[in-house]
């Protein structure tokens, strides 16, 4: 008590506020209308505590009242100090799927026959976990393996780069549990989409589980566009609640109890790891996580305020057995691309100048590439039409033979080596201008078109025109299938044989010429 009346705890808390703010005493008393006297008396006593301002927020109204007024609590009745002691208990089990305060209730009455009834029990209950929690306000209580809550500090960490000396800023990220306020934090480069789905899965593996919710604010990595009623989750952010088997709900807008439980942990973690980190220097974002950790392993193992327990004691005892098991893969992320299919039948994966199959009559259809390192899956309209194994080969092709109509699907039974061996069985000159086109780095179904084209020509003007027509188009540097068809039209390598065929004639015999005797 101060002048005969009771501390308002949020007064003393924006005295202490404005104080560490650099305010003057002064405006403090105008601002909050208080006497001089007594904001002088509140600082000197802050002062004299030798807290930190983040350390007092941490604290319980009923602590800091008695911090400030320098009164222990009253003494309690034997009875209602028999049903205080009784309240941890309530408050753990609670957090178990399925218990109510009704049946604690008697299981308390069967041990106290003449203890309180339910309403005032109720009542009590309500007080005492008002008074011991950090703040009322913010009090729910929370089921075993229900939520895990997620968000990113304001205040940024960084980095110092060992080349340049650049300092570099990054994100801190903070993953708890609503039962036993089990706690996970790490730094990111970002909160873009592939930094934040790995820091979540990174929580979720250090848990050890999966909760049945994973509960983010209403960032653009997790949400596309928020609503009160049914906000967008993004697809990639969707996509991994699938593969863990959660369900994502985004805290509602202005509704500051659905986020107050990772932001009270957040303003702990200031205290409790980001006073530990100011004074040090990080030159890798690995170096600094471990330091996190290490802080963060004290944190889950102090004991929490007004409790005699630590928040890793209750997730293992409570919380732990509850969570669902990890999935035997981890999330693989999925990158999107939209693209249509060409009219030989594919898509076109610009990432890795690549082209996958789709069946034949979605040619000239606008479809939907996810992709991962592994994966290539195509969708229509969310329905998937091909699935193959990501290739990484620019300029080539992964086709499935369903996929072709079956004028064209005889083409997937030939290969580069077939026509190989075919031009080599006919010449030296006609295989090596079947490896040219070959390599022209073209679609398969037209190198295969031309190779067939121009071999199918033995039979319509004989092996040795074909040799010589192959080892004209080579001098010509041209190479495909028509070079040779208009050469074998034209008869230009009949022209070019003939010239070879022509020899000097021998002089005739005759009575006017000499002859090479005369000479002699």
């Amino acid at each position: 008590m101060m002048s005969g009346k009771p501390i308002d705890m949020s007064k003393i808390r924006n005295v202490i506020k404005l104080y560490t703010q650099g305010k003057s005493k002064v405006f403090i008393s105008d601002y909050l209308k208080l006497s001089r006297n007594t904001v002088k008396k509140y600082i000197k006593q802050f002062i004299s505590s030798k807290k930190t301002f983040e350390e007092l927020s941490a604290l319980s109204d009923l602590e800091l009242e008695s911090l400030f007024s320098g009164q222990n609590t009253p003494d309690l009745s034997p009875k209602l100090a028999t049903l205080y002691s009784f309240f941890p208990t309530v408050e753990k089990q609670l957090k178990k799927v399925g218990m109510t305060r009704e049946l604690l209730w008697l299981d308390y009455k069967s041990k106290h026959p003449d203890g309180y009834q339910l309403s005032y029990f109720c009542e009590l209950y309500l007080r005492w976990s008002q008074r011991t929690n950090i703040k009322s306000t913010m009090h729910i209580d929370h089921k075993a393996g229900d939520k895990m809550y997620i968000d990113y500090a304001g205040q940024k960490l960084n980095i110092i780069d060992k080349e340049s000396g650049e300092i570099i800023e990054v994100e801190f990220f903070v993953a708890i549990l609503g039962a036993s306020q089990m706690t996970y934090a790490e730094a990111s480069f970002s909160q873009k989409k592939a930094d934040f789905i790995h820091s979540v899965e990174n929580a979720l593996h250090f848990f050890g589980g999966v909760p049945q919710a994973i509960v983010p604010d209403n960032l653009k990595s997790a949400v596309v566009k928020s609503d009160r009623f049914e906000p967008k989750i993004n697809e990639t952010f969707m996509h991994f609640s699938e593969h863990y088997a959660t369900t994502i709900l985004p805290a509602r807008a202005y509704r500051p109890k659905d986020k107050s439980l990772v932001e009270g942990a957040v303003k702990i973690l200031y205290t409790r790891v980001y006073s530990h980190l100011k004074s040090k220097h990080f030159f890798s974002l690995p170096d600094l996580n471990k330091e996190i950790w290490i802080l963060l392993e004290k944190h889950n193992t102090s004991i929490l305020t007004g409790k005699s327990f630590s928040r890793k004691e209750l997730f293992i005892e409570l919380e732990k057995h509850e969570l669902s098991p990890l999935p035997q893969e981890r999330f693989e992320l999925r990158r999107q691309s939209i693209v249509t299919v060409l009219n030989n039948g594919h898509a076109f994966l610009s990432e890795d100048k690549h082209h996958y199959s789709v069946p034949y009559f979605y040619i000239g259809k606008r479809v939907k590439l996810l992709y991962t390192e592994t994966s290539v899956e195509i969708f229509l309209s969310h329905n998937r039409i091909a699935f193959h194994p990501r290739v990484k080969s620019p300029y080539n092709y992964s086709t499935i033979k369903e996929h072709m109509a079956s004028s064209h699907q005889f083409m997937t039974d030939w290969n580069p080596q077939r026509f190989i061996s075919w031009g080599e069985s006919i010449d030296k000159y006609v295989k090596e201008f079947i490896c040219l086109i070959l390599d022209k780095k073209q679609h398969p179904e037209q190198s295969y078109k031309s190779c067939l084209g121009i071999l199918s020509l033995e039979k319509k003007y004989t092996r040795k025109r074909l040799i010589n027509a192959c080892t004209m188009a080579l001098e010509f540097g041209v190479y495909n299938y028509k070079i040779v068809q208009n050469i074998l039209e034209k008869e230009m390598d009949m022209y070019q044989i003939n010239t070879e065929e022509k020899e000097t004639p021998e002089m005739p015999d005759h009575q006017n010429i000499r002859g090479e005797n005369y000479y002699k």
